[in-house]
Parts: structure tokens; sequence; C-alpha cells
């Protein structure tokens, strides 16, 4: 048996390449949108990729099951819930069917509640003869959590009754798997598809038994309490994302080109509605940016954080670093966001050049910060943390507006106000300062370093409120 695990750190994402060694025969599953690992392992094992399987419609990117399909001729399956709900030719599979390889085999399991058509799928290494290798869960089993079961609360499918199927499935599918089950989902740490995610990549059906707090001994109903409540905001791109995946659409470039623009040609763009994209860090972008263009640095969750900034179908600009264009270009295309018009060349000598078109961003100290509170009446206070982070303590008066919902937030704001904005540690507060600016707010600045910072100088009852 072949077997390998995929990591996206950027979106938490994990994907699989499982084949076997015997037939040739491979499936990937859950693949993102860029497929060149997947064909690169496939050809240096041996292995034609016959299938590609998807344990849900996922809402956090854009799957690469179209271009994997158009490259290799695999065709596209899911569980059989997902019948009829697909502009594509899909194959279905219920549940118990299995799927075999050769010696391998992989068994379909019906696990409902996270979505409907969620399936998990447990692989059997030599025919089902002895215990399963491991069980690709999806969205249903994280390692500390189970996959959240309000996302489509705004299609008429209430949290309530998935988080029922999601109890079921759990107990009646999954921790019916023998406890030395490796257990393999299909993201980590950092997603907003559960609350509590592991930053470990595997784990074992036992170890989730004994540590996963959803997995303790309790009732239906407090399972459904438990899961639902202390979700965070979901992201602003998820529903585009979600009916993306069950769309015709083109297909990723295997070796995308991103158009060099002048600055003149990128005012012209800007101009007629693009979005000036700044993915350079939030300490350079603060020194000097062009005036309107919105700060998402490519080092942290860009992709996430730039889908909740603008729009689906935007045009953009970028202003990148040098050399990391394409990459930029590819992250945004694995949620969607493939209306890239091209990156400013030469950022710095645009900016020398033309420096009337240059702005800094203002950033106050901890220290500055509570001077402003004394000395302004009408400050502004926005809090762009989720809620869960924000009962943990936050700066007082306050107003939490978390980052997914401020786009739809500013036209409620008073652009003329002073105005700060805070997260956690300064990342989002630069995305939502540049984002308010973008928006002809006039006087908005952020924390540097965030509330962590706030907290360790202000530690008085009089400065935190919890």
């Amino acid at each position: 048996m072949f077997f390998r695990q995929y990591y996206l750190d950027c979106l938490s994402h994990a994907s699989y390449l499982v084949g076997d060694t015997t037939t040739g025969r491979a499936v990937v599953v859950d693949p993102q949108r860029d497929i060149a690992g997947y064909l690169a392992d496939a050809a240096a094992n041996g292995l034609t990729i016959v299938k590609v399987l998807e344990t849900h419609f996922h809402a956090d990117f854009v799957s690469g099951h179209l271009e994997l399909a158009a490259t290799t001729g695999a065709t596209i399956g899911y569980g059989e819930a997902a019948a009829g709900r697909v502009e594509f030719p899909i194959e279905t599979f219920r549940d118990g069917e299995d799927i075999v390889l050769g010696d391998v085999v992989l068994e379909v399991r019906a696990t409902p509640g996270h979505t409907p058509e969620s399936i998990s799928i447990v692989i059997y290494p030599t025919k089902k003869t002895a215990a399963p290798y491991g069980v690709l869960t999806g969205d249903t089993l994280f390692i500390g959590d189970v996959g959240r079961p309000d996302l489509l609360a705004a299609a008429g499918v209430t949290a309530d009754s998935l988080a029922r199927q999601l109890y079921h499935s759990v107990h009646e599918q999954l921790l019916t798997l023998p406890d030395a089950t490796r257990v393999y989902p299909a993201h980590g740490a950092g997603s907003s598809c559960g609350k509590n995610l592991s930053t470990d990549t595997v784990s074992t059906i036992g170890e989730q038994r004994r540590n996963n707090y959803a997995l303790a001994p309790m009732s239906e109903d407090d399972f459904v309490e438990a899961v639902s409540r202390g979700q965070t905001v979901a992201p602003l791109y998820f529903p585009f994302a979600a009916n993306r995946n069950r769309e015709v659409h083109a297909l990723l470039s295997p070796q995308p080109r991103v158009n060099r623009l002048t600055l003149e040609e990128v005012i012209t763009a800007q101009a007629v509605g693009a979005i000036v994209l700044d993915s350079r860090d939030d300490m350079t972008f603060a020194a000097g940016h062009l005036h309107g263009s919105v700060n998402v640095g490519l080092g942290g969750r860009f992709a996430e954080y730039a889908g909740e900034v603008m729009r689906p179908g935007t045009p953009i600009v970028l202003v990148c670093e040098p050399g990391t264009e394409v990459e930029a270009t590819v992250r945004l295309a694995r949620i969607g966001f493939d209306r890239v018009l091209g990156a400013l060349a030469d950022p710095i000598e645009s900016f020398l050049a033309r420096p009337e078109l240059v702005e800094r961003l203002s950033r106050l100290s901890a220290m500055q910060l509570a001077g402003r509170i004394d000395s302004l009446e009408n400050l502004v206070l926005i809090d762009v943390r989720n809620p869960g982070e924000v009962a943990l303590g936050a700066v007082s008066g306050a107003r939490n507006i978390s980052l997914p919902n401020l786009f739809d937030a500013v036209d409620g704001l008073d652009p003329t106000a002073p105005t700060v904005v805070y997260c956690a540690g300064g990342y989002r507060s630069s995305i939502a300062a540049s984002l308010l600016r973008s928006h002809g707010f006039t006087d908005v600045s952020d924390l540097v370093g965030g509330y962590n910072a706030w907290a360790t100088l202000h530690a008085s009852p009089t400065r935190i409120a919890n």
C-alpha cells in the first residue's frame, strides 16, 4: 500500500493519496486545487489516479477534483447524498460500499453531521482480512474536535439537526472502529471548520476516545450543546467556496503566469473597482503603501483573510515582495479567487517615483492607545477577534466586530470618527485598519502587538473588562 498525507499550513488542510502498489490503482481524497504534488508522487511510485474522492462539499477551499479529473481521466466520487447536487459527472457511494484498488480496499461510511453528504473512508491494506490501517474522516472527526454543524444554517439546514446526525455518525460509524485505527482528518489547528482542533495531523480512534471533549460520555442533547456553542465566525467566503465546489468552473493552470503592471495600470484598475491587495508584512505595509490598498500578509493565513475583505469575483491587483507573485496567485486560487489582473512591477521604485500616491498606516503602542482613550471621548475601539477570544478579556469600551463581519459592518460605522482596531497580536488588525482606510475612513490606527500587548501593560481591572 502507498499512503501519503499532504498538509497545507496556510489553510490547515490535509489531503491524501492512497494506492495499491500491486495494481498501480490509486485515489486522491479531498485534494487541494494545485495538483502537481499528487501527480509527481503517483508517477514516481508507478500509480495511476483512477478516482478523486470528496468526503463532502468543502467550504473553506476550492477542491482540485476538476483539475485531477481533467488531467488524469479519474472519476469524481462522493457519498450518495451528493447525488443531483453538482454540475459535473460523479459517481456516488452508498454506506458500506467498498472501493477495491487491489489488495487495498476502501470502505465508505456515511457520516453526516458537518454536512448531509459527509462520508468517512476506512482503509484496509489487505482486503479487509485484518484490522483497518486508518480512517479518513474529512470534517466529521478532527483531532481534538468534531466538525461544526452550523455552516448550513443559511441554506435552511439547522445546526441542531446536523449536530444530532453528527452524534450518531461519530458513535455508530467511527467509534465502532478498533482503537488502533489511525485517524486522518481533513483539517488541523487554525481551521474555521471546528473550534478545538489539535496541531497534530494524525491520531487514533483510541486516543480520540480518551482525549476528545466531543467524544466523552454524554447524552445526545449534551453533545448537541457542546459542539454547537462557542464556534468562531465563519469566514465571509465560505458560502462561495461551497457553491464553487459543486459547479463547473475554469481550471487552475499548472503554471500560472502573473502579469506585471505599471503603477498607472494599477491606478486605472483600482479606479474601476479592482482591489489592490498588498501581501507584504504589516510593518512594511505600514511604512508605505498605495493609497486605498488592503494589507493581508502572505506570511499568515493569506487566502482565508483575503476572502474576508472583498466579495468573490472582485478583480485583484497584487503588491508583493519580488518573487512571491505566483505564490500569492495560487493561494488565492485555492479559495476560488481567480480574478488576479496582475502584480505591480517594482513596488518600491514605483512608490518612490510617485510619493503623492503613497500613505502610511498609523500604528499605536499600548501606551499610546491608553493616552488616546484618556484624551478622546469619541474614540471608537473595534475588537476584530472572535467572540471566544473576547470572552477571555477585552479593552474596556471596545465594540466586537469579528474580522469576517467587518466588511459588511463598514456602512454602519462613522468614517470620520477616530478609530482604533485591534486583534490578538497585530496581523488581523492591520488587515482591518487597511480595510477601513480603503473605504474612506480618515482616522484609523491599529494596536501594535494587539490585545496581548495591552493586557501586558494594563492588567488592572480599570483597563481590562472580562
